[in-house]
Order: structure tokens, then C-alpha cells, then sequence
């Protein structure tokens, strides 16, 4: 499932639309991803409208339409496992998995989703949705503090420390790869129970934890392109892999529902 870094190199695709009218959208209105919408209200809003500008949070992003340079409009959009943002010619025609299309001058805005685990969201009006403002503070914001955290795994105490990082109320955007690179670099086991954590490891958690997240937006979500080297997100993904640090073989486990990875020396279930 795509991660906060991969949602905003998405999100920026569709900015080479932004100050272009909308001259036409089809979507498919009997599938999963646009379950809950009108169709005719969504068509009828944004054709003519212009897309103003947009942002990213989590794994979520809105879009902002609007007439005259004021908004009127707003399309959130989950990606879910496998949806995607791209942009095709103005004379692309739609496949089954393409579930809406917003054609403008010279270009096409594509949202696609083969296993539709996506959601549209659409909004009228003038100010952004409730759903979007009321989003939890962003790993990498100043509301992100160290006394948060702590407060957090505290009354978590029993999850597993990876459990606690997928929890997407209090760690907005980190999914499975990201929350295994955060407690590796934090020499932190992903089995050990939250509560368990000193003061020093929650604050050593809250530091890696923006860290990752800030580097994956300077990387990844600019260009798609990996991380730094160095990294084991780049060890992660092999079933032989070692670890970059001490070139110990990597452990395998579920942990939290997920497949879990990390280096059992540098990581040890003691600690």
C-alpha cells in the first residue's frame, strides 16, 4: 500500500493541471472506489471548474476545484493497495480500471485503481472538508512532539511497537516498510510491547520516526527514486538480505498483521 512519500509523488503529477479548466470527466459511478457519490453531482461540479491546487496528508489527498479563482470543489483521493495518480494525452480513452478521468486542455488526469481498494471522497462548498481538517498532525509537523508520543504508546502499552507505529491515528502515512526502516534506525525489536519502552527509546522512536518520514518526502516523493543508500529499506525487501550495519542475516516474522523484517542483533528482543 502506498506510503506518505509514494501519496505525494502522485499528488504532484496532477499539479501540471493546476490553473486549467476541466472540459470533461467520466468515471465509473458502479464501482467500489466512488461508492457513496453522486455521479451527476460530481460531473455537473467539475466540468468547467479549474483545478486551484492541492496537498497531501497521510495516505490521503485533496484536490480543490474552483470557479473564478474561489473554491467550489473538493476531490479527496485514498490510493488504497493499488490505485495511482497519472497523466495520459488529451485523446486517452478510459480502460475498466480507470475509474475517473478529468480531460483538460492538451491532457488527461487519470485515477486508476485495478483492485479498488481506493476511495473518492467529493465535497462542495468553499472551505475544505471536515474529514481533511480533522486529520491527525503530521509526523513531520511541530504538533509531532516527543511528550505526544510518549503519551501515546502509553496507553498502548500492550501493542507490539510495531503495531503502534501502523496505527494511522497517531503516525499518519507510515506503513509497513516505513515503520520497519523507523526501528531499525532506532535499534528498537518490533515484537517488544510499547509499554515497555524507556524514556530515551520514546524519544529516540519520535526522533527516527520524523526523520524517516522527512528523508522519504525529500526522496521518494519527490521522484520516486529510493532512498539514501545505506538505508534498509534497500535490505528489506530480499528473503536473504543482511543488515547494513552489521551484516547479520535478517529475521522474518508477522508482527501487528504484517510481514515484518529486522536484524536481530541490532535489534534484540531484550532490549
Amino acid at each position: 500500500m502506498p506510503e506518505l512519500a509514494e501519496v505525494e509523488y502522485y499528488r504532484k503529477l496532477w499539479d501540471v493541471g493546476v490553473g486549467t479548466r476541466v472540459l470533461r470527466v467520466a468515471l465509473h459511478a458502479d464501482k467500489r472506489p466512488l461508492r457513496g457519490l453522486d455521479p451527476k453531482a460530481v460531473i455537473t461540479a467539475l466540468t468547467g471548474s479549474t483545478l486551484l491546487g492541492s496537498e497531501a496528508q497521510a495516505k490521503q489527498m485533496l484536490f480543490c476545484f474552483g470557479r473564478r479563482g474561489k473554491p467550489t470543489a473538493w476531490l479527496g483521493i485514498h490510493l488504497g493497495m493499488t490505485g495511482h495518480l497519472r497523466v495520459e494525452p488529451s485523446s486517452f480513452t478510459p480502460e475498466k480500471h480507470d475509474h475517473l478521468v478529468f480531460w483538460q486542455a492538451g491532457r488527461a488526469l487519470v485515477f486508476t485503481d485495478p483492485r479498488q481498494f481506493g476511495r473518492i471522497r467529493f465535497d462542495e462548498g468553499g472551505s475544505p472538508p471536515l474529514w481533511w481538517t480533522t486529520l491527525p498532525p503530521a509526523v513531520t509537523s511541530p504538533e509531532f512532539t516527543v511528550d505526544r508520543l510518549r503519551a501515546f504508546v502509553a496507553r498502548r502499552k500492550k501493542s507490539t511497537i510495531k503495531g503502534a507505529l501502523l496505527m494511522q491515528e497517531f503516525f499518519p502515512g507510515v506503513g509497513n516498510w516505513m515503520a520497519d526502516e523507523i526501528l531499525w534506525r532506532a535499534r528498537l525489536n518490533p515484537q517488544r510491547h510499547s509499554g515497555n519502552l524507556t524514556p530515551a527509546e520514546s524519544k529516540t522512536l519520535w526522533h527516527e520516526s520524523r526523520a524517516v518520514c522527512r528523508i522519504a518526502l525529500e526522496t521518494v516523493g519527490v521522484d520516486f527514486k529510493d532512498p539514501p543508500a545505506g538505508w534498509f529499506f534497500h535490505v528489506r525487501w530480499s528473503p536473504k538480505g543482511s543488515c547494513p550495519r552489521c551484516r547479520q542475516p535478517i529475521k522474518t516474522a508477522t508482527v501487528a498483521g504484517r510481514t515484518t523484517r529486522w536484524c536481530p542483533k541490532c535489534q534484540p528482543e531484550n532490549r
